[in-house]
């Protein structure tokens, strides 16, 4: 038996295949490496594919057949909420065309178990300062859109031939459990100041006049190997059976703006970088928190790691890096 992860060789992918190779399970990734590196899964089995494409049905099926797959983690997808909103039809065909090659697949070969990658972008601009899972969700973004759509496929395939899921709605994933599995990408704000910084260039903030007290976007930052250990509690609560709830929030609760994410790396890395303030971009809501207790009490699964953590794990990933960041000395 064994566990489809597709999106494996990415940032949060590659954090829950090692968590899974940890505690003995045998882990098959399926991933087109446009993000992720082969170099991250271990001793995993790869099979690189494009979920989206036309053909990636019958290989994911052939997967399941061969390696008595018994569950899927479906991570595979674009995460921009800016390209989704240039780029619309773009993303509807990655982002739904590959969850339905999945879906597909494991209604072909008989695989009922799925783990979704969701989002906190289904949420939109909630009326609410803290976000519980069943408030109204009217995403604000292509990228939300098609999240929130993916959670309906899967509602759909439950009533209509017994998929048995849980979508995990993440909120904003940063951090790394181990060095060599920092974040690759500069898709979010932590590897994006430090890309920055690595580039001799200025921190950026990306609006600073939203209606919050430091007037930059509040978000709710979830260390990623919280969230690693979120999808394992999640495919345990499959094996036992159809959980009570379909959907989770997968966050702390508590809210960190933009401006003090800035200041928490000035302070681990020991170094007042400059900062530019810039225009809003499209899409971003001025705050998203989630309401985290229903995982907690349906799961059993709580953040065991604050922003600190998030941001010197972050920090001391970066620098074990091949782009280490040099550090003016003070005075400098």
């Amino acid at each position: 038996m064994s566990i489809l992860v597709s999106g494996g060789a990415g940032y949060i992918g590659a954090h829950v295949v090692r968590v899974l190779r940890e505690r003995g399970e045998k882990v098959i990734v399926a991933d087109d490496l446009s993000y992720g590196k082969a170099s991250r899964i271990g001793d995993a089995r790869l099979v690189q594919v494009d979920v989206s494409t036309d053909g990636a049905r019958e290989v994911l099926s052939n997967i399941m057949v061969d390696e008595d797959v018994t569950a899927v983690i479906h991570f595979a997808a674009r995460k921009q909420v800016g390209e989704s909103v240039q780029r619309p039809a773009w993303y509807y065909q990655q982002n739904i065309g590959g969850l339905a090659n999945m879906l597909l697949a494991m209604e072909e070969t008989g695989v009922d178990r799925m783990i979704f990658s969701s989002s906190a972008a289904v949420y939109g601009m909630p009326p609410v300062e803290v976000v519980p899972e069943d408030i109204e969700k009217t995403p604000i973004n292509p990228y939300g859109e098609t999240k929130l759509i993916g959670e309906w496929m899967m509602a759909d395939c439950e009533r209509a031939w017994g998929l048995n899921w849980i979508g995990l709605r993440y909120f904003n994933v940063a951090g790394a459990g181990w060095p060599d599995l920092e974040d690759p990408a500069t898709l979010n704000l932590v590897p994006m100041v430090l890309d920055r910084l690595a580039k001799g260039e200025s921190a950026k903030i990306f609006g600073t006049d939203y209606p919050t007290p430091d007037g930059t976007c509040i978000r709710d930052y979830i260390h990623v190997l919280d969230l690693a250990e979120a999808h394992v509690a999640a495919l345990d609560a499959l094996e036992s059976g159809a959980p009570a709830h379909r959907q989770f929030n997968v966050g702390t609760g508590r809210g960190t703006s933009v401006r003090e994410i800035i200041d928490g790396l000035r302070q681990v890395s020991g170094w007042d970088f400059p900062v530019e303030e810039m225009a809003r971009r499209a899409g971003d809501p001025p705050q998203l928190i989630g309401d985290a207790s229903r995982i907690t009490k349906d799961l059993g699964w709580s953040a065991q790691r604050d922003v600190r953590d998030i941001l010197q794990s972050a920090w001391d990933a970066w620098q074990q890096g091949p782009r280490r960041i040099a550090v003016p000395l003070a005075g400098d």
